[in-house]
């Protein structure tokens, strides 16, 4: 959809983008960033800004542009990335809520969810975190902070009264990691597994495999700041 804008607006002149990452299905991203090759400079920002986003379509905006130099890459730049999950628990919501929010319908511990999240934080071993694991990709990994708060980003007449999200920031993450990651910390709310498990699967050359994949449409892409 942002190239077919692109195409229009730039009226058949020669382009390529370059996002800095992409999102499952039924994923919703608040902030994303992508990189425009152009053989000619763009003269005027603010209208270039204000033409593309007159001819997006109503779920997407352009915040801002900036140039970049040709060493610039916004695939391999450094970046953090923030992922939010957001849920609630013990009966159905809205339907309203649905894009965004999942809702888990049996009752979860969420003071041992928390203590589940921070386990999470630092340099670990996360292949059981990674759909489809092969055995010659990086797992080892850091992430700058993991945390389960009661939530007050998010606010409808439709919501429930209280919710959760689940806070990830980190350089980089694999594929369902963080959907895999709030599904370990699901079924450790269900009382399914424990904290000594979640420990060792987070050791090195850990073996267990972690299969609950939460829903994607609680996922959120918040921010990203590249470093």
């Amino acid at each position: 959809m942002l190239d077919r804008t692109f195409n229009f607006i730039l009226e058949g002149k020669t382009f390529k983008s370059l996002s800095s990452g992409r999102t499952d299905a039924m994923v919703s991203a608040e902030c994303a960033a992508f990189e425009l090759f152009l053989n000619e400079p763009i003269n005027n920002h603010v209208a270039f800004l204000e033409l593309l986003n007159y001819n997006l379509p109503q779920d997407m905006r352009a915040l801002n542009i900036r140039e970049v130099d040709s060493k610039f890459n916004i695939i391999n730049s450094p970046k953090i990335k923030e992922y939010l999950y957001l849920f609630s628990f013990g009966e159905k919501c809205h339907p309203f809520c649905a894009p965004i929010m999942t809702t888990i319908l049996d009752d979860l511990d969420i003071e041992l969810m928390k203590l589940g999240a921070k386990l999470f934080e630092g340099k670990h071993y996360f292949k059981s975190y990674c759909y489809k694991p092969t055995n010659n990709g990086i797992y080892n990994r850091e992430i700058e902070s993991c945390e389960l708060i009661e939530n007050t980003i998010y606010t409808a007449n439709y919501f429930p009264k209280t919710s959760y999200i689940l806070r990830v920031k980190g350089k980089g993450f694999m594929r369902n990691q963080i959907r895999l990651m709030m599904g370990t910390l699901i079924d450790l709310g269900k009382g399914k597994l424990s904290i000594d498990k979640i420990e060792k699967s987070l050791l090195p050359d850990s073996d267990i495999k972690m299969d609950y994949i939460a829903p994607a449409s609680g996922l959120i892409l918040k921010n990203i700041d590249f470093l």
